[in-house]
């Protein structure tokens, strides 16, 4: 908890290092002591200690943290699910996962994100910048069809990437006008809100659709209120859901105080750091502490 207020980070890679493509450096950036930090959180084959990452996360403050499976294996790797899901067996009241379609890797997709949503996922990501396709790919669309009619929100990488080989291009979230369009239903969650081209047409699309919210994962809090600055941040705060991205973050507690200290009221800041994410993800049996 932050002061009383439960704390749910929806954007979390907690990934085996064997799977990671990218540079240690890109991965954990350089914040001070965050590498041997993160680093002290593995076994010596590369694999995340489920004891050690559940200390660590009671240690930020973590009430719940919700990992990211990936398949780009041009670019960042496979993160497959096996991968994650010792993480969440060893305590699911503090992890849960989140599925992930690549339509390159995945056939059919639908099928395949059954098979995700049945091991208990809590959301669909799909990552159109490191799997270099659109958002609104045709081949996708029945898994947005199976997640509108299941309730199951899509969390949409929304901006641009620093590693190597990303599509940058795909970033862009008015993709998702298409996809919108089609599924009236489906809620979206645009991660990194748009970052580095697209703030304002992420906020735009935030504040004109009910279903659609901003993931501040990859984004210094402290920042916000700059990148955010014509939608204006207090206007755009109900619509927003706390995620780091860690571990390419200095800290989750030092990013949900940072988010604190953006002058939210108090409903506000609990809507941002539990109350959305809790009422858009798939979190079957969770309660905060003390709900």
């Amino acid at each position: 908890m932050l002061d009383g207020i439960p704390l749910i980070d929806v954007h979390v890679h907690a990934a085996r290092l064997p799977t990671i493509k990218v540079p240690w450096e890109l991965w954990v950036p350089r914040f001070t002591g965050l590498q041997e930090r993160v680093a002290g959180l593995y076994d010596d084959s590369g694999t995340l200690v489920p004891e050690r990452f559940h200390a660590y996360l009671d240690e930020e403050g973590v009430d719940l943290a919700l990992v990211m499976t990936e398949y780009s294996p041009a670019v960042t790797g496979i993160q497959g699910l096996d991968d994650v899901l010792p993480l969440v067996e060893h305590d699911p009241g503090r992890v849960r996962f989140i599925a992930a379609i690549n339509p390159y890797f995945h056939h059919p997709v639908g099928a395949e994100l059954r098979r995700q949503l049945d091991a208990g996922a809590a959301a669909l990501k799909v990552h159109p910048v490191h799997g270099g396709y659109p958002a609104n790919d045709r081949r996708l669309y029945p898994a947005y069809a199976l997640c509108e009619a299941e309730g199951v929100p899509v969390v949409i990488h929304a901006g641009t990437s620093n590693f190597p080989g990303a599509s940058n291009r795909y970033g862009d979230p008015s993709y998702m006008e298409d996809v919108l369009r089609d599924f009236p239903g489906l809620t979206v969650l645009l991660a990194h809100g748009g970052r580095g081209w697209w703030y304002e047409t992420a906020a735009f699309m935030a504040l004109a659709r009910p279903n659609v919210y901003i993931e501040i994962s990859g984004l210094p809090p402290k920042n916000l209120p700059n990148y955010f600055e014509r939608s204006g941040l207090q206007r755009l705060g109900p619509r927003m859901v706390f995620g780091t991205d860690w571990p390419a973050v200095p800290g989750i507690e030092a990013n949900a105080r940072a988010v604190a200290d953006l002058g939210f009221d108090d409903a506000t800041l609990r809507r941002i750091l539990y109350g959305n994410a809790l009422a858009l993800y798939r979190l079957d049996g969770w309660t905060p502490p003390g709900g």
